[in-house]
């Protein structure tokens, strides 16, 4: 009996749509689903005519694999990537592969690793990204673990994922759990992006007033540009014509404006405030989104709550422009968040990732693909140990040249009532950066003050403390 060359279980979207871009590119698929219906309908369907084997059983699963076997997993993280390790641990030989390709927590790969590779077994912990589209037709892939193992399954990757001008859309991350964290950085980055493209639409339509269509050929100007080329400007473009078949109205505007969330964004804050990077931008799109399900509350404080006029008389043209360079200044800002926040998982990790291949990477196949990705590798590529994306060359001309616009569509913001948290929060992350004194002075101060925590001073070397006398007492 001729073996099959790779194994996927999990037939949900991502999964089937893999295991298909898998076999496409010359590698004989198995399948399993924990349901077998799953199973029956992705062959009768989806599989018909290709080299696909289904199984019904992780042991017929496992028996039909070629060794060392190679075994994507597929299923929602947390327990349930557990418990099929779990079941396939006992059914495996030394050499084995195991990857876990969905959005698991880096720490639970890191841990995986651990328990898996002292008996033989070899685990990859990988970051897929570009949705159901992506999986099927070529995705981000994310891979981290053990080296030679990546070695291993590298003409694989090579050949399903992405490919763009200059390599295919997958590189080696790093040991452990590196490839989901930058899966997961990645997520908070789709995170900022969105939300900033959301205030630029919010601008447009309630300051600006334009319509649906004209959002469309904003949008689908934007996306011709080499600053805001990407699949998020894109799709925005193609939304806003669409048209809902029963109202005849646009169906952006029937939605409900309370959007979800699957953690990711929320983990890259919560690491990055154990590693002491600062992401603001990330912060308030995470922040935007929980405060957008309080969508009740909102309603009624609506009627209570009053803020000024939206009425904006200005020129309308050069108000989208201004949005426009917020809007990639914004960008800007929160790659280079995103970016310093992986340099500093890199150096306390160990992981040795090497930014500008992240960059190259994201080119294709994933969410957050852009044409100024290609900047920010260049970036790297000249300066590998480039402190912040905001010092690079290009991109610290294009906000000198375009704050002025920044700093007025903010203003027009609030001067008019609507929100722009991330715009704000990447224009503050800008000042505070390239301020040389901030006034934590005074916080330092503070905390000398009452909790005798100490501080030190600018004009010579020590560490101080202060029996700080109130006022009253200095004068008597």
């Amino acid at each position: 009996m001729k073996l099959q060359s790779f194994g996927v279980i999990g037939l949900a979207v991502m999964g089937e749509n893999i295991a298909l871009n898998v076999e496409r590119n010359g590698f004989p698929i198995a399948v399993y689903n924990r349901s077998r219906e799953k199973t029956d309908a992705f062959m009768v369907n989806r599989a018909q005519g290709r080299n696909a084997r289904a199984a019904f059983t992780l042991e017929e699963f496992v028996s039909v694999l070629e060794c060392p076997r190679k075994i994507l997993v597929m299923v929602q993280a947390g327990k349930p990537v557990d418990a099929v390790i779990a079941q396939l641990k006992p059914l495996l030989s030394k050499g084995d592969i195991i990857i876990d390709g969905g959005n698991s927590w880096f720490e639970d790969t890191e841990r995986r690793t651990q328990e898996l590779e002292p008996s033989g077994l070899c685990y990859i912990g990988m970051g897929v990204s570009g949705g159901e589209e992506g999986a099927l037709n070529g995705p981000s892939l994310m891979p981290g673990g053990t080296e030679s193992s990546y070695q291993y399954l590298s003409p694989i990757f090579n050949k399903i994922a992405a490919q763009v001008d200059d390599s295919p859309c997958v590189t080696y991350i790093g040991p452990g759990g590196s490839g989901h964290y930058v899966k997961m950085v990645h997520n908070g980055i789709e995170y900022g992006d969105m939300q900033l493209i959301a205030e630029a639409y919010d601008l447009l339509k309630n300051v600006g007033g334009l319509d649906n269509q004209q959002l469309h050929e904003v949008f689908a100007e934007w996306n011709t540009t080499d600053e805001l080329n990407s699949f998020l400007v894109e799709i925005t473009a193609n939304i806003f014509p669409c048209i809902d078949p029963d109202t005849k109205k646009p169906l952006v505007e029937l939605i409900v404006d309370a959007a979800g969330q699957k953690g990711t964004g929320r983990w890259t804050v919560q690491t990055a405030l154990d590693l002491g990077v600062p992401v603001p931008t990330i912060v308030a799109a995470v922040n935007s989104r929980i405060i957008s399900s309080y969508r009740n509350e909102r309603i009624a404080a609506s009627r209570e709550l009053t803020g000024p006029s939206r009425k904006f008389s200005g020129d309308t043209k050069k108000f989208i422009n201004m949005v426009r360079d917020a809007l990639y200044c914004s960008k800007i800002c929160s790659y280079a968040q995103g970016m310093a926040l992986l340099s500093k998982a890199s150096t306390i990790y160990n992981w040795n990732l090497h930014l500008g291949d992240m960059a190259r990477i994201w080119k294709g196949g994933c969410i957050i693909r852009a044409s100024f990705l290609n900047k920010i590798k260049n970036a790297y590529a000249e300066n590998a140990f480039l402190a912040n994306l905001l010092l690079a060359s290009e991109f610290k001309q294009t906000i000198l040249d375009r704050q002025a616009a920044w700093r007025e569509v903010i203003v027009t913001a609030a001067q008019t009532g609507i929100p722009v948290p991330a715009f704000s929060a990447s224009l503050d992350y800008f000042d505070s950066y390239r301020r040389d004194r901030l006034p934590q002075n005074l916080t330092q101060a503070q905390r000398d003050y009452f909790g005798a925590h100490t501080y030190k001073r600018i004009d010579k070397e020590g560490i101080f403390h202060t029996e700080w006398i109130p006022v009253e007492e200095a004068k008597k």
